[in-house]
């Protein structure tokens, strides 16, 4: 492919991907198919000799569709957001093509220079404690993660390296081992202080723990991988209060700010407590553009519109749930996640759900809240509407009222 067939077959893929989206309700949101279906649809080995790329784009439709989970799909409420927008999706076009590997500033200063000040312009939105802001002076400041596992564990990471500094300063006899041996880390059962756990979208008080972390001398993590976003919104910045207290703070861009995966934000007090564990890997995608495009195109206050409209989309079925005296919310709605269940059994939720998956018109997972099975409603696709909230509220009563009809039987 030359750069005269890149111009025309970049023109089509555009066309594609926007044909795609555009038409992505049509499709079942769900794919209906046996793990291993793919493996013959394609041969065993590379072809020796090049193929068409119009034989190749054949095969988009018939090998990989059948076998995609649409996650953009309005009728996906499942897990949580995989931020998607147009201008992500251009940035990640330059990103390719500029391809280049950022692991140092040498290695390309724009790569290197532009993260930071994303993560400054983002910090900011979300009105952090000047001491996270890197600025030209500042001793704290941001980097892009993965994801929020990989800033969890690079928080570990430092907080030990801290830790075994502070105790050789005391006692420089004590061999790092000896030390190590002795650290202990306090997690409750969802790992680290957290803002929106993974299940019900729960809070810790990070004013209670953030203190005490404070007084005991212990590196604090937040986590907010998926509500993190909500946090531009002038009125969900208070769910950030204690975060002051914090030595570290992640969330996920990559779930409710438009900025296509992968995009982990991770802001430290200290830049020299992690200046050894920057990262995992050694080279660094050009992830900022994508951060750049979105915020300029979208403006702050395009960015709020987005949050401040799911989270009323989700208010509305909790509101049709409420009013359905046969189901109940298992858990306060603070922004966009709903978890509800049919009045009963476990096995009877269970079944429901089963249900659910196998029509394919829409997709829920569950959830355990107080061993009971619960089904969790996220809103997810940037182009849910209430018309979709709506339908899938009747899918699911229909499913429900076939259900009970068995079961009274």
């Amino acid at each position: 492919m030359d750069a005269a067939e890149f111009r025309r077959r970049g023109k089509e893929m555009v066309d594609y991907v926007a044909d795609y989206l555009e038409n992505i309700e049509k499709r079942p949101v769900y794919p209906d198919l046996e793990p291993g279906y793919l493996r013959s649809l394609i041969p065993n080995e590379a072809p020796l000799e090049p193929e068409s790329y119009e034989d190749i784009i054949k095969d988009v439709e018939r090998v990989i569709m059948p076998g995609v989970t649409h996650w953009h799909s309005p009728y996906f409420f499942a897990y949580f957001p995989a931020a998607s927008s147009y201008p992500a999706m251009v940035a990640d076009m330059l990103c390719g093509a500029i391809g280049c590997i950022g692991f140092s500033w040498a290695a390309s200063p724009a790569c290197t220079e532009l993260e930071t000040v994303m993560l400054d312009w983002l910090g900011k939105m979300l009105q952090l404690p000047e001491c996270f802001i890197a600025g030209t002076h500042g001793r704290g400041g941001g980097v892009i993660q993965g994801t929020a596992s990989e800033a969890t564990l690079i928080s570990l990471l430092a907080a030990r390296c801290k830790a075994v500094r502070r105790v050789q300063t005391i006692n420089a006899k004590k061999s790092e081992s000896e030390i190590l041996s002795k650290l202990v880390a306090y997690t409750s059962d969802q790992f680290c202080a957290t803002l929106g756990t993974t299940p019900s979208c729960a809070f810790d008080h990070l004013t209670e723990l953030g203190p005490l972390c404070n007084e005991e001398n212990m590196w604090m993590h937040i986590d907010a991988a998926y509500a993190g976003s909500a946090f531009i919104c002038p009125e969900f910045r208070p769910l950030l209060n204690g975060v002051e207290f914090a030595d570290s703070f992640n969330f996920n861009p990559h779930k409710w700010l438009l900025v296509n995966f992968d995009c982990s934000a991770m802001w430290v007090k200290e830049r020299a407590d992690i200046i050894g564990h920057w990262q995992i890997p050694l080279g660094r995608r050009f992830r900022s553009l994508k951060m750049w495009f979105v915020f300029r195109m979208y403006g702050l206050k395009g960015l709020q519109a987005h949050i401040r409209k799911q989270v009323a989309l989700a208010k509305e079925f909790e509101s049709l749930v409420r009013a359905d005296k046969r189901f109940e919310i298992c858990a306060e709605v603070v922004l966009g996640l709903v978890c509800f269940r049919l009045k009963g059994s476990n096995e009877l939720n269970q079944e429901l759900l089963k249900r659910i998956t196998k029509s394919r018109e829409i997709h829920l997972v569950p959830c355990q809240l107080s061993g009971r099975f619960v089904l969790r409603f996220a809103i997810c696709a940037r182009t849910t509407e209430s018309h979709h909230i709506q339908q899938a509220w009747q899918h699911i009563t229909q499913l429900t009222f076939e259900l009970l009809q068995e079961a009274s039987h």
